[in-house]
């Protein structure tokens, strides 16, 4: 730690920069009377898609498995994303998704046909796993459905047909259909994504193209009854705003929300992106550096965003976000396996925390993706089943769900390495509806602890309690053989003394602070 960096975060974050500040390094101030927006709980959402394991052995199993199963869908699974409150799942792509054609996976399995997963590893399903066991998956999970539609190879005819057999009460073809294939009441399908990655996968689409072909099939996916859809349009990939200025321009009017798609690649290089673990410092700092840059892609999309729409009425929904490392030794690439290490937790920690501090802007954010796929919540093999880093990090993190954005300043040190630096430390804040405020701290350094003072201006906490999630190595991974490996423990390194909070964080640490008030 060779400078100190001045970072000031929150609603009034250009009055707060003109403050100067006198303090110490590594200190936080917390004004928990100054609240924001509502952090919405799904940007603690979470992506699946017809990809390797995430479906197949990853969520479904079958009736005749001898896994446990509730009409087909692992117990285990599901009540491992019950835990963390999982509050949205998108499905079924990604790029799949403009493949997939909805009527393919209705009706009796032994007459649904098969297709070949061209994108991922050219394996032949058998469409067993469809809409009414993606809605059964959410309803035994107690998660909203969030459903892409086929726009690079579907018609507007087929998307309109498939709103109405999910959502329609009326006595018309399509939902007569689904109470044919037994459900006779209409699903509650709020989020609609008009395509995904059409500016690649999803068919090579310019936006301007693409955003008179989001008009076009916006116009036939209709809200039925109670049920008001909300209509996402395909945003940018990466850092591309020319992309999102040209559809704010074109279709903002249009739409509800607007994706973003951004991975972090530990190289930058998409043709030799790393490896998940056995790596060294200088792949660490360049994951966790590569990662930050979500504050800018925010920030810069929210702009332009701004410009077309100064009242905040379209969403910016992170839909694919993670990391994406060289699939593992002797599997399938196209499966796009990979492990998941401690470095993955603080990637997960800093991006929560981006999103928290843009919740004016970001309504949704959907982690890449849920089981046995890039940064993965959940491994499975077989009948055994592991909750990686990640998960831990959404399990400490669930306190921020619909909670307010509490208003910070920090001034904090930096993590350097060979010649380079980015700031040590990545905080986010939140109250709930009883008072409490919950303070989630990422320190990047991974080998030197961090000393952080916390003041709390007019106030008096009566109780602090804290987790942390942290390893003696970088990569510190859970393993079948060693499920419990890494996990979060209780945290007690620190004192409360004159309205002050003075803690230790371990190095390459997430750590939850939950702070009553009298």
């Amino acid at each position: 730690m060779k400078s100190t960096l001045l970072k000031i975060t929150g609603i009034a974050a250009a009055s707060l920069a003109m403050l100067s500040l006198q303090a110490a390094d590594n200190e936080l101030v917390i004004y928990p009377e100054k609240t924001g927006e509502t952090i919405s709980k799904n940007i603690y959402g979470h992506f699946s898609e017809h990809l390797g394991h995430c479906i197949y052995e990853g969520f479904w199993v079958g009736e005749d498995s001898d896994i446990p199963n509730v009409r087909g869908i692992r117990k285990d699974v599901v009540e491992a994303l019950k835990e963390v409150d999982l509050p949205v799942l998108r499905w079924p792509g990604g790029c799949f998704a403009d493949e997939y054609h909805w009527k393919d996976g209705i009706g009796p399995k032994e007459k649904r046909p098969t297709m070949i997963n061209t994108h991922w590893g050219g394996v032949v399903e058998n469409n067993h796993f469809g809409t009414h066991e993606f809605m059964d998956l959410c309803e035994q999970i107690g998660t909203e459905p969030f459903v892409s539609i086929n726009v690079g190879s579907g018609t507007p005819q087929e998307a309109m047909e498939w709103v109405e057999y999910m959502t329609s009460g009326a006595f018309s073809p399509m939902a007569n259909l689904r109470r044919e294939n037994g459900r006779e009441d209409p699903w509650k399908v709020t989020y609609l994504g008009i395509g995904n990655e059409n500016w690649g996968c999803g068919g090579n689409m310019r936006p301007e193209y693409y955003a008179d072909v989001f008009r076009h099939f916006q116009t036939f996916t209709k809200s039925y009854g109670d049920n008001k859809v909300f209509k996402i349009a395909c945003g940018a990939s990466g850092d591309d705003y020319h992309w999102t200025d040209t559809l704010m321009k074109i279709a903002g009017d249009k739409m509800d929300g607007l994706s973003l798609h951004f991975y972090t690649l530990p190289t930058g290089d998409w043709s030799k992106k790393g490896e998940s673990t056995g790596f060294e410092e200088d792949e660490w700092f360049a994951t966790l550096k590569e990662t930050l840059k979500m504050e800018e892609m925010v920030t810069k999309h929210s702009a332009i965003m701004d410009i077309y729409d100064p009242e905040k009425r379209v969403g910016l929904m992170v839909d694919e976000w993670g990391t994406w490392y060289d699939p593992e030794p002797g599997r399938n690439p196209g499966f796009l396996y990979q492990q998941n290490t401690l470095r993955d937790a603080l990637v997960a920690g800093i991006n929560l925390n981006i999103f928290n501090s843009h919740s004016e802007r970001v309504r949704m954010a959907n982690i890449a993706q849920v089981v046995n796929v890039l940064q993965a919540m959940i491994l499975t093999d077989g009948a055994k089943i592991l909750k990686t880093p990640t998960y831990h990090v959404f399990d400490l993190y669930k306190v921020h769900h619909d909670a307010k954005f509490v208003e910070f300043q920090l001034n904090e040190t930096s993590y350097d390495f060979d010649e380079d630096s980015i700031p040590a430390l990545n905080v986010s804040c939140s109250k709930k509806e009883d008072g409490i405020v919950n303070v989630t701290i990422c320190n990047l350094d991974p080998t030197e602890a961090n000393q952080l003072t916390c003041k709390l201006p007019g106030a008096v906490v009566a109780k602090v309690t804290a987790q942390v999630l942290t390893s003696d190595v970088m990569d510190a991974h859970n393993t079948f053989d060693e499920p419990e490996a890494i996990h979060p423990v209780e945290f007690n390194d620190f004192t409360i003394e004159s309205g002050e909070l003075k803690a230790t964080l371990p190095a390459k640490s997430v750590v939850l602070l939950t702070l009553n008030y009298e």
